[in-house]
């Protein structure tokens, strides 16, 4: 069954952490909806690989709207972490125990919104004692999975695994 995915961006995103998933999910027949602060802006990549058009505003959506949420890196995550609409929505997410898919520095937005005490995660290890700080366990490998709902991975080589995670987590 096709499930609808919540994609947090806003500009400089790591291109091929958003457009790999992105074709990998659609290729599932899955539906994304690019999610930032303002319908109908574009955003762009950090590498200027990727113009993206948002599809919704974050005061425009609900949890109950999505099955999963993946957040690509790059400074978008640091960004939007200052934006307390999207760490009410991260946290939301969280609490109703739906799959949230990390990539690299999407991981400090999930420590701002308070989503890690108790959860296991990847992330770059630079982001390693901000994830411990808040109350993460942090492990330097290419993907862990918490239950089913915080699948997480590094960095962009580590995306073919990340994506085949992300599908079959998907599947359940």
């Amino acid at each position: 069954m096709p499930k609808r995915i919540a994609v947090l961006i806003t500009n400089n995103f790591e291109d091929q952490e958003y457009l790999e998933p992105v074709a990998a999910l659609l290729a599932a027949h899955h539906s994304v909806c690019n999610i930032e602060l303002n319908a109908g802006k574009v955003v762009y990549g950090l590498h200027g690989c990727s113009a993206v058009t948002i599809d919704r505003g974050i005061e425009q959506i609900s949890i109950d709207d999505f099955d999963a949420l993946l957040i690509p890196g790059g400074e978008s995550a640091v960004s939007l972490s200052t934006d307390v609409r999207v760490l009410q929505f991260i946290h939301a997410f969280n609490q109703a125990k739906k799959a949230i898919f990390s990539l690299c520095d999407a991981s400090l937005l999930l420590c701002e919104a308070d989503v890690l005490k108790n959860r296991i995660i990847t992330s770059i290890r630079a982001h390693a004692s901000r994830v411990q700080h808040a109350g993460g366990t942090y492990y330097d490998v290419e993907l862990v999975n918490d239950n089913n709902q915080l699948i997480s991975s590094r960095l962009s080589n580590d995306l073919p695994i990340f994506i085949h995670e992300c599908l079959n987590v998907l599947k359940s």
